[in-house]
């Protein structure tokens, strides 16, 4: 996509190389088959060994756990490139990294950290995020997965968590559970549970008509025993598991970008090359308005992330600042995937184009790790000082 405000002058060499890698490996590995994986309803799992070999997973996580050591901007681009591929590709990534390998690192022991984050960094470990359950979506605080501590140290789990992506094929799960019969936000625990432990199952989640090529699923626990190790030990509260989707609300903020820079150039594309009443659509004025919109969102949505990566990498960033640019990115996003879709009228329908692919993705991406509703309180709230969650 043609860099209008020349936002390339404002990365590092290293940031610049990391995006063409990336780019690189979706367009020779990704977009050719993506379009019949989504048919088919399928995660194009061939692809997860050159995934981490370039270094996707948990990328920005010191490079002493096997990881690439990245700052924040350079992460974002890499989520950028994946949704430019599929929402489904960088919602693999973002899980891995920061919903599961985020977790042990910041709330894990030095043991658990050392066995786990070098293999699910080389992909010899999938890992999936246990929080949302089926009647606990935007209010995670009300989840009834409990896990019940043993006399002799070791915990009893029994839940369920549904909207799981990576749950089937996943071979550790992060389960976020009350503990000891204690209701409260405070009693709220992580635990490492491998998937093939007694009592676990995942199913896929039939019929979705978004986000096909990616494995979501429904996580069942039924007396799931567990050893004392399988605790995060530095975990504790609501706030943990919130932390961890601070740091996918972020990437998720930059991988939006991808899918409707796709969309745009796709438009762009279609209509220099489309003729109806003798010229191409492009030169008509309302086909030019839908382009220049997009090309407005997209930028103003760049310059977001990117000033909120900077923020990130310096330490001095909000959870509030997260919110503000997964709301609004993904707004524009699926804005602009719908105004490239009716660009490409009938054509617009088809699997070989991308356009509605991106657009039946990002509805999904506007709903899940927060809705936009949500988000739009937590603004709300951080500007007046009064709660409307109450």
């Amino acid at each position: 996509m043609q860099d209008f405000f020349d936002i390339d002058s404002a990365l590092s060499e290293e940031e610049r190389a990391v995006r063409e890698s990336v780019r690189q490996f979706v367009d020779e590995r990704v977009i050719p088959v993506i379009g019949d994986c989504y048919v088919e309803g399928r995660f194009p799992r061939e692809i997860i060994p050159g995934l981490a070999e370039l270094g996707v997973f948990g990328a920005n996580l010191p490079e002493e756990y096997g990881c690439a050591g990245l700052n924040n901007v350079a992460y974002g681009l890499i989520m950028q490139e994946l949704e430019r591929g599929d929402s489904g590709i960088r919602s693999f990534a973002s899980v891995q990294g920061a919903l599961v390998m985020y977790p042990i690192f910041a709330f894990g022991s030095e043991e658990q950290k050392k066995h786990y984050l070098p293999k699910m960094a080389s992909g010899e470990i999938i890992g999936c995020f246990g929080l949302t359950e089926p009647d606990f979506g935007s209010n995670p605080s009300g989840m009834i997965t409990m896990a019940k501590e043993q006399s002799d140290g070791s915990w009893m789990l029994n839940g369920g968590k549904m909207w799981i992506t990576n749950g089937s094929q996943a071979h550790v799960a992060i389960v976020w559970a009350k503990t000891n019969g204690d209701k409260s936000d405070k009693s709220i625990r992580g635990f490492v549970v491998p998937t093939t432990t007694k009592g676990f199952s995942a199913k896929d989640q039939k019929g979705k008509l978004s986000l096909r090529a990616s494995d979501t699923s429904e996580l069942v626990m039924q007396d799931v025993h567990l050893p004392a190790t399988a605790l995060l030990p530095k975990s504790g509260g609501l706030k943990s598991p919130l932390m961890c989707l601070t740091q996918a609300r972020y990437g998720i903020s930059w991988g939006v970008i991808g899918a409707a820079m796709a969309c745009y150039e796709e438009a762009l594309a279609y209509s220099t090359s489309r003729v109806m009443f003798d010229k191409p659509i492009g030169g008509f004025q309302i086909q030019q308005q839908r382009l220049a919109i997009m090309l407005t969102e997209i930028v103003k949505a760049q310059l977001v992330s990117l000033h909120l990566g900077r923020l990130k990498d310096q330490g001095t960033f909000t959870p509030q600042q997260v919110s503000f640019a997964k709301r609004n990115n993904c707004d524009i996003a699926t804005d602009v995937a719908r105004e490239a879709r009716r660009l490409l009228g009938a054509n617009g329908i088809l699997a070989e184009y991308a356009s509605m692919r991106h657009m039946a993705n990002l509805e999904s991406v506007y709903t899940y790790e927060g809705t936009h509703d949500i988000h739009t309180l937590i603004l709300g709230q951080a500007v007046t000082g009064l709660s409307a969650f109450n």
